[in-house]
């Protein structure tokens, strides 16, 4: 292990802005004094990432415009280390053969390294769980992984232990079960609920215009459109009256993917007017129909921290016996919590 002390800094620089500048983009105008050191793409994920200030405060917004005369401080973090490392990071293993290992991912948890998670990931609890029999054919940075849940969603994940079970995991998941027996069914909490019992979402998501980072439904015809298809079934419905009089305040959803994109549920649910409760990037319009719930509900939904998202299911068939197997993971207790709460609470306000 690698001595704390002789570890590269992380780089500082200060610059003030000049008159002739007001007006600009604070992404354009660090990217024309830094280049060719940085790209307008590097800038912007520090941007993102924290790591510039203005006047002593942290800026996140990339399309700021520049008023003259400000300090601007922009901290580029050392150099990551060139493979993870291993970490010692409880995982809650559902099923581990030569093949493959399955874990029940806890909601804050990243799958793999990458900008702004340089440690404390799956990747670095599996190096350590698993030693060398991880797959290497997703990169030094991704050793197994052939699928991945957001950090704050939780739920069942498959993880390869060998090249040939990644490429039959990977297929499997790139197939999305339209010829094989792959299965993958969520859990839901969103707020009001669907018309319909059942019903399908066939909406196309490419990058959203206004940060790269999220997906939004787009036109077919775009460059990075991406067909995307959810089916949904409301298995409880929260706060209605039983003459139907009152709609319901939320819903216990499951959601089964035909397509696996990045965001999907979270996107095509929002799509529908139907937002997860607690998705601050999707459901950000609805943050305050905490405010119109009893006082115990509005508290539990504020205080939530995440998207009440859970992958409960995934079935696929063992790539190298044949068996189908099946992993299911019940609600972890913040979700029970809240659907708890809506089930005591969701009717009155």
């Amino acid at each position: 292990m690698s001595d704390p002390d002789s570890e590269a800094a992380p780089a500082l620089k200060e610059l003030t802005v000049g008159d002739e500048a007001a007006g600009q983009r604070i992404d354009q105008w660090l990217a024309a004094r830094l280049a060719p050191d940085l790209s307008r793409s590097r800038i912007q994920a520090l941007i993102r990432d924290g790591q510039v200030s203005v006047d002593g405060a942290a800026e996140r917004a990339r399309g700021r415009r520049l008023a003259g005369g400000e300090r601007v401080r922009l901290v580029l973090p050392a150099p990551e280390p060139a493979a993870p490392a291993a970490e010692d990071i409880p995982l809650a293993v559902l099923h581990e053969d030569a093949d493959l290992i399955v874990i029940d991912k806890p909601a804050g948890l990243v799958v793999h390294p990458g900008a702004g998670n340089p440690s404390g990931t799956l990747v670095n609890a599996l190096i350590r769980h698993c030693g060398a029999s991880l797959s290497g054919i997703g990169g030094v940075r991704r050793p197994g992984i052939v699928h991945r849940l957001d950090k704050d969603t939780s739920g069942v994940l498959v993880v390869a232990k060998n090249d040939r079970a990644h490429r039959a995991l990977s297929e499997a998941f790139a197939d999305h079960g339209r010829t094989g027996d792959l299965e993958r069914a969520y859990d839901a909490l969103v707020w009001g609920a669907p018309p319909r019992m059942t019903g399908t979402i066939d909406a196309t998501l490419g990058r959203s215009a206004s940060d790269r980072t999220r997906r939004a439904v787009v036109p077919e015809g775009r460059g990075d459109a991406r067909h995307a298809v959810t089916h949904f079934t409301v298995r409880e419905r929260f706060g209605e009256d039983a003459q139907g009089r009152r709609p319901p305040v939320a819903a216990l959803v499951e959601c089964r993917l035909e397509t696996g994109r990045t965001h999907q549920i979270r996107v095509h649910m929002a799509h529908i007017g139907h937002p997860l409760i607690g998705d601050r990037d999707y459901g950000r319009a609805f943050l305050t129909k905490a405010n119109k719930l009893a006082p115990p509900l509005g508290e539990m939904v504020r205080a939530f921290p995440r998207q009440a998202l859970h992958a409960r299911l995934l079935a696929f068939r063992h790539p190298a016996t044949g068996e189908l197997m099946r992993f299911e993971a019940p609600l972890p207790p913040d979700l029970t919590e809240l659907v708890e709460g809506f089930r005591r609470w969701g009717g009155e306000g």
